[in-house]
């Protein structure tokens, strides 16, 4: 009885998952989750910290669930994917493990350790909103720099696919694998300062909640006003708020294309709806950039010339812990380490800040902004850090932010940084 090991990475989803319809092939199926062990920085710091451990968590439960009422189960297993899947194909005879394909060399890595471990891996690309074959380029043609890239797209008329609808049903799992209690799970900050308080049934990871976020955020109209409120500092809606989502799986970008268009149809079209397409489309070129150029996006100089840059422990300690004296960047810091939360605007200060004022390495800052966010997502962090540090495909080389004239414009009357203040 052939099985098949459905191995779960960043799409904790039913709705639009290609790669779980493709594992539905065998006789069983088995859907799996590796807690990877902990792992250093090697800035002085865990890799990954409580916020994203326990979105995930929250996401996972709901999985759990959806799988449970389609005649599914979840297996959740600690350790490096590499060691666990292995055994456990041995153990259950299987034939065959499918993924999703993400384009970073640690991910690589993995599959390509259980290759040589003697498995067949079969990993399918489904996180972008347009499939790499669907580019009027060939990839190593990707334009250098994001304008072309959308002028490019915008002037083929590019429609993305479909979203596929989740299976009703579900293959059985193996004998023996029945659907046990999750493990014990990392609790969730309650923050009620928080712009995405992830403590609250609304904000909590999975697919249900992301579905639900998406309608109330199109049935109040909130689109049109996306343009205009996008570099708010905080609150609720004044971004879509869809990222950790995103980042983790729980909502697939096609969806909410679809659900966009849907909108636009029915209450028209505005520069607000368009710029949230815009931002999907930002996300897209950071896959594709990764796709491009892989381990160099990763190396110190990225896709420039420039030397290595340097790093101050003390000056990068005090970036982290919000007590730099500069009050806009020390209120964002605190407010990303207590809620793994940070606006858009605020992550290019705080970046900047570290950057050019303090002479920081951008790879640490990346590091510490991978282990706070809720919406880390490798794609994402690696291409933003790089294009703040001129070491990616800014056209200026590079973006360098006052923080006093950012408090004037986007703080005037200093709530932010009241709210966020030291205590």
């Amino acid at each position: 009885m052939s099985t098949v090991i459905y191995w779960l990475r960043q799409d904790l989803r039913l709705d639009d998952n290609a790669a779980l319809l493709a594992a539905c092939g065998g006789e069983r199926l088995l859907p799996v989750y590796c807690h990877a062990p902990t792992q250093d920085s090697g800035w002085g710091f865990a890799r990954s910290d409580r916020h994203r451990q326990a979105f995930v968590g929250q996401a996972l439960d709901g999985l759990r669930r959806a799988l449970k009422a389609r005649g599914s189960a979840l297996c959740e297993l600690a350790g490096a994917p590499a060691e666990i899947l292995p055994r456990l194909a041995r153990q259950l005879d299987a034939d065959r493990v499918v993924c999703e394909h993400i384009a970073a060399p640690e991910e690589e890595a993995e599959v390509t350790a259980l290759r040589r471990a003697g498995l067949q891996v079969d990993p399918i690309w489904q996180s972008s909103l347009y499939a790499p074959l669907q580019l009027p380029f060939a990839l190593d043609r990707l334009p250098m720099a994001f304008t072309p890239f959308r002028g490019e797209i915008e002037q083929a008329s590019l429609t993305p696919a479909a979203p596929l609808d989740a299976p009703n049903a579900l293959p059985p799992a193996p004998d023996g694998w029945p659907d046990d209690a999750p493990p014990a799970r990392v609790p969730p900050a309650i923050e009620p300062r928080s712009s995405f308080p992830y403590h609250l049934p609304p904000f909590h990871g999975g697919e249900e909640a992301a579905r639900a976020h998406l309608a109330q955020y199109l049935a109040r109209g909130l689109p049109h006003r996306y343009k205009t409120t996008r570099d708010r500092l905080y609150g609720a809606d004044f971004s879509t708020k869809l990222a950790p989502w995103l980042a983790c799986g729980a909502l697939s970008p096609r969806r909410v294309w679809q659900a966009l268009k849907d909108f636009e149809a029915e209450y028209g079209a505005s520069d607000g709806s368009y710029w949230i397409g815009f931002e999907l489309l930002w996300r897209d070129y950071f896959r594709f950039l990764l796709l491009r150029h892989g381990a160099r996006l990763f190396h110190a100089s990225g896709l420039s010339c420039q030397p290595a840059p340097g790093h101050d422990a003390t000056a990068f300690q005090r970036w982290r812990d919000g007590e730099t004296g500069q009050p806009l960047v020390d209120a964002a810091m605190r407010e990303l380490a207590a809620s793994g939360y940070l606006s858009n605007r605020l992550r290019q200060v705080a970046a900047s800040y570290l950057i050019y004022e303090r002479g920081g390495d951008w790879r640490a800052g990346a590091a510490w902004f991978e282990a706070q966010l809720l919406d880390y997502d490798v794609y994402s962090n690696q291409g933003n850090w790089l294009y703040i540090a001129g070491r990616g495909t800014d056209p200026r080389g590079g973006r360098r932010f006052n923080p006093q004239r950012q408090a004037d414009e986007h703080d005037p009357q200093g709530r932010y940084r009241s709210l966020w203040g030291a205590a």
